[in-house]
């Protein structure tokens, strides 16, 4: 039984001999396959992220390897092996993750490296030619792998080498490339050599890179459609009333190289920028004039002017359209061109010649003298005269034309054309007119684009300070006028201003300003201390010595019946007047700053039915209301107020009509514009406000009656403290307070 169970066992030891063998075997022959190169990258990547142990270079167990008199049989341990020795250049590593190397013999070759759930086949067939993207370095043999932990499947394609990025395609053609590339670095150094404003140069900066810096005027060397537009506008600013030299147009075609086309793109744009600005808010800031301008501001804005004017069809048309939109700007603009000679068509010349004379009829034996000359015709282009265009005699009518022509161009007055008003006719040099005309069209760049409201029809009410008139729009259509009474010149000159009107008071209380209370009525006083009650006016004094001095509701009002309200900063409005003979005069200069309205019972109808079209209102309803307290009438929608100084227009029939300069605002305009001295006229001045204190050593003299011993008193803060915040006692709400804080100046 013993031999049997002996023999038994040892049958078994050589069965498991035989097993051993044959699995060692197997395992050497499958990794001597895996390092035959892989056919494709996928399972490089698999090879590169799994690495496998490679076999150790020793011979296959024999029977001697095994102990036949043990009754237990094991596999050998792998602290029973000395690993064989690896060089650092033979081990198999994975390109991203260098690892130290060690023995793998703790365990059979085939679970090594296999995760849980993960299974790793050799391919189908290799290729004894490496492929060009392997990543692994093969393996010789007897060389070790290192044991490197599994990484998660998805990070296994993440070993593979990251294809290169494809390179970005310019959208600039080839031929404007080199242009770009210098109009890059210029913008990028010297950019401020062509652009001083910032707003200008960020948005240049931003609009050439937006287009990779190809040239915006110029395709492969040529100009393009647009730039051709924008240098026409350019060239012809002065008839727009600008001046030419102030928009540099450079020379494309000597500009040969790349630098000289970048360098003459960048200047053509920065000239447009300039003369949009300029076409838009005019050359000078009007707070460069005087301090009595008040204009909302609208200036251009660079991004927007690039855009447009490079998109358009019509760059000219495009870069035009900063340019006034109003019709009386666009009827000046006609004048200005005859005024030049140049009109629609081509300059006019006329030549030299004999003297021409007009002499009128004496009597009956010394008939008037009318010379002919083939030169007549042109001369009435020239002047502008367009009734009996083609006639030749040098009649009265071109006599009058000339003797005004010679009269503005400081030239003895004849009316004969001699040698000298031809000249005069035939020369550039700016004369009166065409000055008067051009700052005439350079403030109305200063009133906004939309003078009236959408909502009711773009009404607005449009006041002319040196025409002494008022006239109200809607539809682009004149719908009422009446004559004015404006401010004196000097201190008490009319401010130019555009604001709302929002309501209408009826029987307004007049609130005498401080200027006149201490220039005028507190003199006044000291001649007369009754003066003021013959005038119907009330005196009070502050606790603080000021006075106030108002007149209540009435006939003899200053501010007569109705007052015409459109807050604003000089503290101006339109009123009525018991004063109604100053309409009879041709100049109506009289008042403090207000102005005074010669109808205001039809102005007021007028205003209302524009913003209560369905109340009917009349200039009988109106004057129904006159009584001794203040009613208002307030607007749904307010209509815009525009304070004018127009000395040059255009009337009804077509004709330039000119007014006297009253206020000196064209000396002034056209002194700054033709000597500007390196100016930056487009800055703004600052201004102080009016001071409204009260004057050191102005007192009451005695005798002096008031109208109530403690009304005033009562009344909370004085004029002066309502007028710049009281420091105690806090002002009075009431209407008082509110009809005192209304209406200063008349």
């Amino acid at each position: 039984m013993r031999d049997c169970f002996s023999n038994r066992g040892g049958f078994d030891r050589v069965l498991m001999i035989v097993a051993a063998t044959f699995l060692t075997v197997s395992a050497t022959s499958a990794m001597a396959q895996g390092d035959q190169p892989r056919s494709g990258a996928a399972e490089l990547a698999i090879d590169a992220a799994i690495p496998r142990p490679e076999p150790a270079n020793v011979p296959p167990p024999t029977i001697n390897d095994f102990k036949l008199d043990s009754v237990t049989a094991a596999a050998p341990s792998a602290t029973d092996r000395k690993p064989a020795e690896t060089k650092p250049a033979d081990v198999a590593t994975a390109p991203a993750t260098p690892v130290a190397p060690q023995a793998v013999l703790n365990s059979p070759p085939a679970a090594t490296t296999a995760a849980p759930g993960t299974s790793v086949s050799a391919p189908a067939s290799a290729s004894t030619e490496p492929p060009a993207t392997a990543a692994v370095a093969p393996s010789t043999p007897g060389s070790l792998a290192p044991a490197v932990p599994l990484p998660p499947p998805p990070a296994a394609t993440a070993t593979a080498p990251a294809a290169e990025p494809a390179a970005k395609v310019s959208n600039v053609a080839p031929a404007d490339q080199p242009v770009a590339d210098r109009l890059k670095d210029m913008l990028a150094s010297k950019s401020l050599r062509y652009f001083d404003r910032k707003a200008e140069r960020a948005a240049v900066e931003k609009f050439y890179g937006a287009r990779e810096y190809a040239p915006i005027w110029t395709q492969a060397g040529s100009l393009a459609e647009s730039a051709k537009g924008v240098i026409a506008r350019l060239r012809g600013a002065a008839s727009d009333g600008l001046n030419a030299s102030d928009y540099p147009v450079p020379d494309f075609a000597a500009a040969t190289t790349p630098d000289a086309l970048a360098e003459a793109d960048l200047k053509l744009t920065s000239s447009m920028l300039d003369y949009a600005r300029h076409a838009q808010n005019g050359r000078m800031h009007w707070s460069q004039v005087s301090a009595d301008i008040e204009y909302p501001e609208h200036p251009t804005d660079p991004t927007e002017v690039l855009n447009n004017v490079t998109t358009a069809k019509d760059a000219s048309a495009a870069l035009d359209g900063y340019n006034p939109p109003q019709k009386l700007y666009r009827e000046l603009k006609k004048k200005l061109a005859e005024l030049r000679g140049q009109g629609d068509g081509p300059v006019i010349t006329i030549a030299d010649g004999p003297v021409l004379r007009y002499a009128p009829a004496r009597n009956k034996r010394q008939p008037e003298v009318l010379m002919e000359d083939p030169r007549v015709p042109q001369l009435r282009a020239k002047l502008g005269i367009t009734e009996d265009a083609e006639d030749t005699h040098y009649d009265a009518t071109v006599a009058e034309a000339v003797r005004r022509f010679q009269d503005n161009a400081d030239l003895r007055v004849t009316g004969q054309l001699d040698s000298a008003t031809v000249r005069a006719l035939n020369s550039p040099k700016r004369d009166r007119q065409i000055d008067t005309v051009v700052v005439n069209m350079e403030r109305w760049r200063w009133l906004p684009r939309d003078l009236g409201a959408p909502s009711i029809g773009d009404a607005y009410v449009i006041l002319n300070i040196p025409d002494f008139t008022l006239k109200v729009m809607q539809h682009d259509t004149q719908v009422w006028t009446t004559r004015v009474v404006t401010g004196k010149p000097g201190v008490h000159a009319t401010p130019l201003l555009s604001e709302t009107m929002k309501f209408i008071t009826v029987n307004p209380t007049w609130n005498v300003p401080p200027s006149i209370i201490y220039n005028e009525y507190l003199p006044a006083l000291q001649q007369d201390p009754t003066v003021l009650q013959r005038m119907g006016l009330r005196l009070e004094q502050g606790r603080d010595g000021s006075i106030h001095i108002s007149q209540p509701p009435g006939e003899a009002n200053a501010l007569g019946r109705i007052r015409f309200n459109f807050p604003n900063k000089f503290l101006v409005y339109q009123h009525d007047t018991p004063d109604k003979y100053l309409f009879e005069k041709s100049e109506r200069a009289y008042s403090h700053g207000c102005m005074r309205v010669q109808y205001p019972d039809q102005y007021a109808a007028v205003l209302l039915n524009i913003t209560l079209p369905n109340e009917h209102w009349t200039p009988e309803r109106i004057r129904s209301m006159y009584g001794s307290s203040e009613v208002d009438l307030k607007f749904p929608t307010p209509i815009p107020v525009n304070i004018t100084y127009q000395t040059a227009f255009v009337d009804d029939a077509g004709k330039l009509q000119l007014r006297k300069d009253i206020y000196g605002r064209d000396a002034t305009m056209i002194a700054m514009l033709n000597n500007t001295r390196g100016r930056d006229l487009e800055n703004v001045v600052a201004h102080s406000q009016p001071g409204y204190s009260r004057p050191p050593g102005s007192s009451l003299p005695p005798g002096v009656s008031f109208a109530s011993n403690n009304g005033f008193y009562s009344s909370g803060p004085s004029f002066f403290d309502r007028l710049f915040g009281p420091p105690t006692p806090p002002a009075p709400i009431g209407r008082r307070w509110q009809q005192q804080q209304r209406g200063w100046y008349r």
